[in-house]
């Protein structure tokens, strides 16, 4: 009954993708041109577009997707999956780095074809299983999808050898999600760091004004907590869910002279993770700023 149920569900999103998802008036094309796949480490694979990263993680039980993307996108990363060689049926666990439309819009699509469990942290479940519509910014709709199995901060997904472990790294969504694993690679054990996202988009209230509530409660205190715990994680190769933020671009091009070294990069990794809280905190104290004359 649980598995009839369930792909009457799945069913119903798909049949219902274009009734609910809103296309963006300007749309990254980046988000939607192919990039030819490639391995970043053991078992490591990059299987998304040319700033939308999908990640495809392999094991002899099976292989872990991160993010299925754009609504349109699960077409691009299974041709990217069977480019490299893999089976797309093989994919049994689906994840995210955190609930909006350009990164878990073409989960309900993916699951129908793989079948695969999906799991997701506990604070975006919602806006993942109302498509969208329980989103605290309004963003986007996309088709509805059950969650299998609901992630907290720390908890780990484990299949064929491979563990991955979820840290929740609030703010950009409640449930944002960085996620981390090791990889051995020529004998030596690299630390892999999927960073969920950290941007505080413009339309984010992080400060309550007369009549205008924080995006939601907790939200300044989230985003100052997420770069504590994003500093505090060892990180040998540095990723994210859009490649801009981990100069993906940049890097393959030097890829065939430098090799798979090209994404050892813990140096960036710091830069990147510093810049992004320095222009947190100068987005919070404007705003700061902007309620305490609105208080005077």
């Amino acid at each position: 009954m649980r598995l009839l149920s369930r792909s009457i569900h799945l069913a119903a999103a798909v049949l219902s993708v274009l009734a609910c998802t809103r296309i963006p008036a300007q749309q990254n094309p980046d988000w939607t041109t192919p990039l030819t796949p490639f391995r970043i480490a053991p078992n490591l694979y990059y299987v998304g577009s040319r700033d939308l990263a999908s990640y495809l993680i392999t094991t002899p039980a099976g292989d872990i997707l991160i993010n299925s993307n754009l609504a349109s996108s699960p077409p691009q990363i299974r041709h990217s999956v069977e480019q490299l060689g893999f089976h797309f049926s093989d994919i049994k666990i689906l994840l995210i780095s955190h609930a909006h439309f350009d990164h878990a819009a073409g989960s309900a699509a993916i699951l129908q074809q793989t079948h695969a469990r999906y799991m997701v942290m506990d604070a975006d479940v919602s806006t993942i299983e109302t498509g969208g519509r329980t989103d605290f910014a309004h963003f986007t709709t996309f088709p509805p999808t059950r969650v299998d199995r609901i992630l907290h901060d720390g908890s780990t997904v484990q299949l064929g050898g491979i563990t991955l472990t979820a840290h929740k790294t609030a703010g950009h969504t409640p449930g944002c999600t960085t996620w981390t694993m090791q990889v051995i690679e020529d004998g030596k054990p690299l630390n892999v760091v999927i960073v969920g996202s950290v941007t505080a988009l413009s339309e984010y209230r992080l400060v309550a004004t007369p009549g205008h509530p924080a995006s939601y409660p907790g939200i300044a205190q989230d985003f100052a907590h997420t770069f504590d715990v994003l500093n505090a994680l060892p990180c040998d190769i540095f990723l994210s869910s859009h490649g801009s933020y981990f100069d993906l671009l940049s890097k393959l091009a030097r890829m065939k002279a430098e090799g798979s070294s090209v994404w050892i990069d813990s140096a960036g990794y710091k830069r990147a993770i510093a810049q992004s809280r320095v222009d947190f905190e100068a987005d919070l104290a404007r705003q700061q700023t902007a309620a305490a004359h609105l208080h005077s």
